[in-house]
């Protein structure tokens, strides 16, 4: 991981460290917000979860990272 400088000046801002400390915890959001949207619907709402489209998108991009 770099340093507060470099981490800040990435593009997204702070991504490496949101990504390496918190990995697994995304990944376990996303699986819950991915079974909410499938039992409630795609327009369900809570706070908890990026819209319907938007999680597709993040899970898409995780999985082609990987």
């Amino acid at each position: 991981m770099g340093g507060l400088k470099e981490d800040l000046a990435y593009d997204p801002p702070c991504h490496p460290r949101a990504e390496q400390k918190c990995q697994s915890q995304i990944n376990a959001l996303y699986e819950c917000c991915n079974a909410f949207y499938e039992t409630r619907g795609e327009d369900a709402k809570t706070p908890s979860c990026p819209k319907y489209s938007l999680l597709k998108l993040r899970m898409k991009q995780r999985a082609e990272s990987n």
